[in-house]
């Protein structure tokens, strides 16, 4: 009686997630996390369009503070995913680059956090236009490039990485999303009547891939990273 409950015991104890695993994670709910936020507060900002005014601009107002943290959030939360993308995958393909692009990802979107754009398209409620641009409102728009170009230089990185392991279907969905992304976001700044919808087309493709690749990491641990977390 005792072995069958000892047998019992050690078999519903699972091992304690590694190190490197634990900051994988963090990518997997990153995007996921961050857009669910932003369609709560799609409808329930009073004001708010979402066909028509820019995920941005819901870091305005009263309730501004909470597009904030989910900017910040997100950009921490990439931040200990870069580390494990290094730990997990350096020093081999994509383990100098991955890494890093993706951290520059995560400093881009704390930035873009942390400096608010401007009022516009009669949002918040009550706003009045300003003479020109204010100087947080010119960094967040280059933040903004900054996040798209970086998230797609990544997706393109992790492309090789997913051919030399001959996962031709993930490489697809790699290059499919980095393309997709620089699409949504320049294609967008030229029709200003789909602006704020394929940007953030552009965002729920990107912010997804980069949280996939992290699923997929997570779900397929390295032997050889297991026994150095040991």
């Amino acid at each position: 009686m005792n072995t069958m409950q000892a047998s019992s015991v050690v078999g519903n104890t699972r091992p304690p997630l590694s190190l490197t695993r634990l900051l994988l994670l963090c990518g997997a709910i990153a995007g996921p996390l961050f857009i669910l936020t932003v369609l709560i507060q799609d409808y329930t900002r009073p004001g708010f369009d979402p066909r028509l005014d820019m995920l941005s601009l819901l870091s305005l107002g009263d309730w501004g503070w909470v597009q904030m943290v989910n900017f910040v959030l997100a950009g921490v939360l990439n931040l200990l995913y870069a580390a494990g993308l290094w730990r997990r995958l350096h020093p081999g393909r994509a383990g100098t680059w991955g890494p890093l692009l993706i951290g520059a990802y995560g400093l881009g979107l704390v930035t873009v956090g942390f400096c608010r754009t401007d009022p516009a398209n009669g949002f918040p409620p009550g706003s009045l236009a300003g003479t020109g641009p204010s100087w947080h409102g010119v960094i967040h728009a280059l933040g903004a490039l900054f996040v798209f170009v970086v998230l797609a230089a990544a997706l393109a990185v992790f492309v090789r990485l997913f051919l030399a392991r001959k996962e031709r279907g993930w490489a697809l969905y790699c290059l499919a999303s980095a393309v997709l992304l620089l699409l949504c976001f320049f294609v967008g700044f030229t029709n200003a009547a789909l602006m704020a919808r394929l940007v953030r087309l552009g965002v729920l493709i990107g912010w997804m891939a980069a949280s996939m690749i992290a699923i997929k990491l997570f779900c397929t641990p390295d032997k050889m990273q297991q026994t150095r977390d040991q």
